[in-house]
Protein backbone atom coordinates (compact mmCIF):
# COMPACT_ATOMS: atom_id res chain seq x y z
CA UNK A 1 0.00 0.00 0.00
CA UNK A 2 3.03 2.24 -0.25
CA UNK A 3 2.08 3.45 -3.73
CA UNK A 4 -1.46 4.54 -2.69
CA UNK A 5 -1.70 8.23 -1.81
CA UNK A 6 -2.36 9.14 1.82
CA UNK A 7 -5.65 10.89 1.12
CA UNK A 8 -7.03 7.74 -0.52
CA UNK A 9 -6.03 5.61 2.46
CA UNK A 10 -7.74 8.12 4.76
CA UNK A 11 -10.86 8.01 2.60
CA UNK A 12 -10.95 4.20 2.69
CA UNK A 13 -10.44 4.23 6.44
CA UNK A 14 -13.29 6.73 6.84
CA UNK A 15 -15.50 4.47 4.75
CA UNK A 16 -14.76 1.54 7.03
CA UNK A 17 -15.60 3.62 10.07
CA UNK A 18 -18.83 4.74 8.40
CA UNK A 19 -19.72 1.08 7.71
CA UNK A 20 -19.13 0.23 11.37
CA UNK A 21 -21.29 3.16 12.46
CA UNK A 22 -24.09 2.08 10.13
CA UNK A 23 -23.92 -1.51 11.38
CA UNK A 24 -24.04 -0.52 15.04
CA UNK A 25 -26.85 1.97 14.39
CA UNK A 26 -28.79 -0.68 12.51
CA UNK A 27 -28.39 -3.11 15.39
CA UNK A 28 -29.66 -0.52 17.86
CA UNK A 29 -32.63 0.31 15.62
CA UNK A 30 -33.54 -3.37 15.34
CA UNK A 31 -33.27 -3.70 19.12
CA UNK A 32 -35.61 -0.77 19.70
CA UNK A 33 -38.04 -1.83 16.95
CA UNK A 34 -38.34 -5.27 18.53
CA UNK A 35 -39.72 -3.52 21.59
CA UNK A 36 -41.77 -0.73 20.02
CA UNK A 37 -43.53 -2.63 17.22
CA UNK A 38 -44.78 -5.35 19.50
CA UNK A 39 -45.51 -3.06 22.48
CA UNK A 40 -43.39 -5.14 24.83
CA UNK A 41 -40.22 -3.84 26.45
CA UNK A 42 -38.91 -7.16 27.79
CA UNK A 43 -36.51 -7.60 24.85
CA UNK A 44 -34.52 -4.63 26.18
CA UNK A 45 -32.98 -7.08 28.66
CA UNK A 46 -30.74 -8.11 25.79
CA UNK A 47 -29.47 -4.53 25.52
CA UNK A 48 -28.29 -4.86 29.12
CA UNK A 49 -26.20 -7.85 28.07
CA UNK A 50 -24.74 -5.84 25.17
CA UNK A 51 -23.58 -3.25 27.70
CA UNK A 52 -22.18 -5.86 30.11
CA UNK A 53 -20.42 -7.84 27.34
CA UNK A 54 -17.28 -5.70 26.87
CA UNK A 55 -16.81 -4.84 30.56
CA UNK A 56 -14.48 -7.77 31.44
CA UNK A 57 -12.37 -7.07 28.35
CA UNK A 58 -12.12 -3.38 29.18
CA UNK A 59 -11.25 -3.99 32.82
CA UNK A 60 -8.82 -6.88 32.47
CA UNK A 61 -7.48 -6.82 28.91
CA UNK A 62 -7.30 -3.13 28.08
CA UNK A 63 -6.21 -2.55 24.50
CA UNK A 64 -4.30 -5.82 24.15
CA UNK A 65 -6.25 -7.74 21.51
CA UNK A 66 -3.78 -10.62 21.34
CA UNK A 67 -5.50 -12.35 24.27
CA UNK A 68 -8.43 -13.22 22.01
CA UNK A 69 -6.38 -15.73 20.05
CA UNK A 70 -3.64 -17.01 22.35
CA UNK A 71 -3.54 -19.56 25.12
CA UNK A 72 -2.88 -17.96 28.47
CA UNK A 73 -1.20 -18.92 31.70
CA UNK A 74 -2.89 -16.06 33.55
CA UNK A 75 -6.04 -16.78 35.51
CA UNK A 76 -7.19 -13.16 34.96
CA UNK A 77 -7.17 -13.63 31.20
CA UNK A 78 -9.05 -16.92 31.57
CA UNK A 79 -11.61 -15.24 33.83
CA UNK A 80 -11.98 -12.45 31.28
CA UNK A 81 -12.64 -14.93 28.50
CA UNK A 82 -15.14 -16.82 30.66
CA UNK A 83 -17.10 -13.70 31.68
CA UNK A 84 -17.18 -12.41 28.12
CA UNK A 85 -18.37 -15.79 26.86
CA UNK A 86 -21.06 -15.96 29.54
CA UNK A 87 -22.31 -12.52 28.54
CA UNK A 88 -22.32 -13.52 24.87
CA UNK A 89 -24.35 -16.64 25.64
CA UNK A 90 -26.70 -14.47 27.72
CA UNK A 91 -27.37 -12.22 24.74
CA UNK A 92 -28.56 -15.27 22.80
CA UNK A 93 -30.30 -16.97 25.73
CA UNK A 94 -32.45 -14.05 26.87
CA UNK A 95 -34.54 -13.81 23.67
CA UNK A 96 -34.81 -17.60 23.50
CA UNK A 97 -36.05 -17.81 27.10
CA UNK A 98 -38.47 -14.92 26.60
CA UNK A 99 -39.90 -16.59 23.48
CA UNK A 100 -40.14 -19.96 25.19
CA UNK A 101 -42.00 -18.40 28.13
CA UNK A 102 -44.41 -16.71 25.72
CA UNK A 103 -43.42 -13.21 26.82
CA UNK A 104 -42.43 -12.03 23.32
CA UNK A 105 -43.79 -12.86 19.87
CA UNK A 106 -42.01 -14.45 16.92
CA UNK A 107 -41.55 -11.07 15.27
CA UNK A 108 -39.83 -9.57 18.30
CA UNK A 109 -37.71 -12.71 18.62
CA UNK A 110 -36.64 -12.48 14.96
CA UNK A 111 -35.69 -8.82 15.37
CA UNK A 112 -33.71 -9.58 18.53
CA UNK A 113 -31.75 -12.36 16.84
CA UNK A 114 -31.14 -10.23 13.73
CA UNK A 115 -29.95 -7.38 15.98
CA UNK A 116 -27.51 -9.78 17.60
CA UNK A 117 -26.31 -10.91 14.16
CA UNK A 118 -25.73 -7.29 13.05
CA UNK A 119 -23.74 -6.57 16.23
CA UNK A 120 -21.60 -9.68 15.71
CA UNK A 121 -20.86 -8.65 12.12
CA UNK A 122 -19.88 -5.16 13.37
CA UNK A 123 -17.55 -6.65 15.98
CA UNK A 124 -15.92 -8.97 13.43
CA UNK A 125 -15.45 -6.04 11.03
CA UNK A 126 -13.90 -3.99 13.81
CA UNK A 127 -11.48 -6.76 14.76
CA UNK A 128 -10.60 -7.25 11.08
CA UNK A 129 -10.01 -3.53 10.68
CA UNK A 130 -7.63 -3.43 13.62
CA UNK A 131 -5.72 -6.59 12.79
CA UNK A 132 -2.85 -4.57 11.35
CA UNK A 133 -3.01 -6.15 7.91
CA UNK A 134 -4.26 -2.94 6.32
CA UNK A 135 -1.15 -0.99 7.20
CA UNK A 136 -2.89 1.25 9.73
CA UNK A 137 -4.92 0.88 12.88
CA UNK A 138 -6.81 3.05 15.33
CA UNK A 139 -4.23 2.65 18.08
Amino acid sequence: MADIPGYLITCLYSGKLALLAILVSGGIVLQILACVLYNNWWPMLTALMYVILPVPLILFAGSDTSIYYTESESSWVDATKFLTGASAVGSIAIPVILKHAGVITWGAFAMEISSLFVFVVAILCFIGMNSGDGGYSTI
